[in-house]
């Protein structure tokens, strides 16, 4: 029997993240749009804190037209209202609070985890069963690692191991960088709804930057010779 080589990893695809939401109104409309124009395989919820049931109503609210349009709905936070208000799982803060949420998350929803600030957190959040690692998000007082660092813990976990990993990009380039480091998801929030363009023109061209870099770093070219928008640097 001949040794295959590994299939290639698939395209990276986008997890979508919200404004903070207090009227869902506007989202419940916009959002099946924007799933159907770029590849996103996930949206995560970001809540105004407020009373449990107020928070509950929104989930409720936005489950159903994301689910339809072919996303899973994660909430940010808050694991104990993902069950009541029908969404697919919760986005935890860090290793404490996954540890806590996945009795109540696992085996019939999604646990994904970011706040890890070192590689040894990060294994042990693989270990401990979260669904995905999510590097570069910013911290409580909006710090966060350089781009350069982000992909290089993407290029690692993504090397070595199997829970997939997600890169926190805040820009088209990095969103780009990210996917080329090996990404299998890129989270993008705040610039895409920034967007003077609307944030459907963001997504379609931020879809179509991270799978250039996905086809250019399989082709075995340096996806850092060529920029998001197509051109070739000399």
């Amino acid at each position: 029997m001949s040794n295959k080589p590994p299939p290639p990893r698939p395209a990276p695809r986008l997890y979508l993240a919200t404004p903070v939401v207090d009227d869902p109104a506007t989202l419940v409309a916009e959002l099946p749009g924007l799933i159907a124009s770029a590849d996103i395989a996930a949206v995560l919820l970001r809540l105004k804190e407020t009373d449990q049931r107020g928070m509950i109503s929104r989930v409720k609210a936005l489950a159903p037209p994301v689910q339809k349009a072919g996303a899973a709905l994660l909430v940010d936070g808050h694991p104990d209202i993902v069950a009541r208000g029908g969404a697919d799982g919760a986005h935890l803060p860090g290793i404490a609070a996954l540890k806590e949420a996945l009795p109540s998350l696992k085996p019939d929803r999604i646990a994904g985890v970011g706040g890890l600030t070192t590689r040894h957190h990060s294994m042990d959040a693989g270990e401990m069963g979260a669904d995905y690692v999510l590097f570069g998000e910013p911290d409580a007082k909006g710090q966060r690692p350089s781009s350069q660092a982000i992909a290089e813990r993407l290029d690692w976990w993504a090397e070595l191991f199997e829970p997939p990993c997600v890169g926190f990009a805040t820009t088209l380039d990095e969103a780009y960088d990210f996917a080329a480091s090996g990404a299998d998801f890129v989270l993008v929030g705040d610039f895409i709804w920034a967007d003077p363009r609307g944030p459907k023109a963001a997504l379609i061209e931020v879809d179509a930057a991270i799978k250039k870099a996905h086809a250019t770093a399989l082709a075995g070219q340096d996806p850092a010779s060529q920029d998001p928008a197509g051109q070739e640097h000399g």
